[in-house]
Order: C-alpha cells, then structure tokens, then sequence
C-alpha cells in the first residue's frame, strides 16, 4: 500500500510519467514566475487559529519543480514536488499561525501545534504533544525561531489528493502550504543586499499550514490586497 502510494505521489501511474511531469514542471514554473512578477510586498493568512502575516523581500524570487545544473541539464531535485516557494523578510512575521497535518520530528510526533509570531520572531510554542521538541529546535540559534521559507501548494497536488499523512515531512510538505522556521534560501533572492538578509540558521523545519479552509492574499506593494489561494486553488496563473 505505502509503494502504491508513493507511485502516485510521483506520477508513476499516468500513461506517460514523463509527459505528465513536463506538463507539472511548466505549470508550477509559470505559477513561480507569475508571483515573482508582481512582487508582493507580504503574504496573509487567515483560517481556523491562523491570523499571520508573514512579509518578503524586495527581490525575493518564487522558484518551483526544476533547477538547471551547472553544464545546462535541467532537473527536479526532489520527487514528489508540488510547491512554488520563496524565502521571506525574516524580521517581518506576526499573529498566530497553526499547523493543520501533525508534524514528525525524530522520532517524536507533533500534533495541533501552533506558533505566534512577534516581530518575525516565534514567541510561544503550543501542541497536545511534541511541544518540547519543537521549543529545543527553536533554541538551537539565535535564528531558528525565525521563518526562513514560505511555500505554496494546492489542491491539484498528487500527494495532497492521497489524503494520507506520510509522517515524512519530504512527502507531507507537498500536501498543502508550508512554511519553515530556520534557514532561509539565498538563492530565492536576486539582489545582494537582500540575500543578506535572508535567515541563517542551523535548523530547517518545514511544517503545514494550509488545506480548503485556509485562505491566503498577498499584499501588492501599493497597498491592495490579492487573492492567491482560495478552496485549496491558486486564483492566479502563470
């Protein structure tokens, strides 16, 4: 069952894989150079527990599905992959964010855990279980308790119609939204002066936030706020 599952989490049971991961590799490119055009200033989200917005840089560049290699191959670095992502402003979080899939740490499982986030900084830690194992990360460095991704997927993800929890986060992170406490990506940041500011950290969790209940807007940089997810579907295209 879990072989099954993972054949169609990374499409190994269309017809033709590989014409369906070129058509999934073009569509989450054309999403990640769409979010990079209109430079937002910040991204909201609003659901059940979860009032936070969370704010990006300048020149943050959203990337997706395939890299280049140095001698010009592109690939996917990682099967499966549903997510279009970016690394945030680290100094620029705030409200209450909520996890909606239980998170694998260790060994050790997270359930119903929840941040709050003050001045990009995450200042209070709740779960039913795991809460310790979670505050110990945050303790690590003086910047693991800050975001150093932001992530989207939604509904039309492979994994996330399986409505299975893998309790591995490399497959459960392409379910829905996520987001990631610790290091932050330099290479999602096109100016110098803002890769500098991308989070360093020793830690990188990645945990889920999102499903049909969790709305998400990003703010423009003249101050209107646009739809981006709404009933787990991304209301702009590339």
């Amino acid at each position: 069952a879990l072989w099954r599952a993972v054949e169609t989490a990374v499409r190994l049971d269309d017809p033709d894989p590989v014409a369906a991961w070129r058509r999934h590799i073009v569509r989450l490119r054309a999403l990640a150079q769409e979010l990079t055009r209109r430079r937002f200033d910040s991204l909201r989200y609003r659901g059940p527990g979860t009032d936070f917005t969370v704010g990006l840089l300048p020149t943050s560049k959203w990337k997706g599905a395939s890299e280049t290699s140095t001698f010009g191959v592109e690939y996917v670095p990682n099967l499966p992959t549903e997510e279009v992502f970016t690394a945030p402003d680290p100094r620029r979080a705030e409200g209450n964010l909520r996890a909606t899939r239980p998170l694998q740490l260790g060994g050790t499982l997270i359930r119903d855990l929840q941040f709050e986030f003050r001045d990009g900084r995450i200042v209070k830690v709740e779960a039913t279980s795991g809460a310790d194992v979670v505050r110990g990360q945050l303790a690590i460095d003086a910047n693991a308790n800050r975001l150093g991704e932001v992530s989207l997927v939604d509904g039309s993800s492979a994994v996330g119609q399986l409505n299975l929890t893998f309790f591995n986060t490399l497959f459960d992170e392409n379910a829905t939204c996520h987001v990631a406490y610790g290091a932050g990506f330099g290479y999602c940041v096109e100016d110098q002066a803002d890769r500098d500011k991308v989070n360093d950290s020793g830690v990188h969790t990645d945990f889920m936030i999102g499903g049909p209940e969790v709305e998400i807007d990003g703010r423009e940089r003249g101050g209107a706020w646009v739809s981006i997810l709404r009933d787990n579907q991304f209301q702009i295209s590339g």
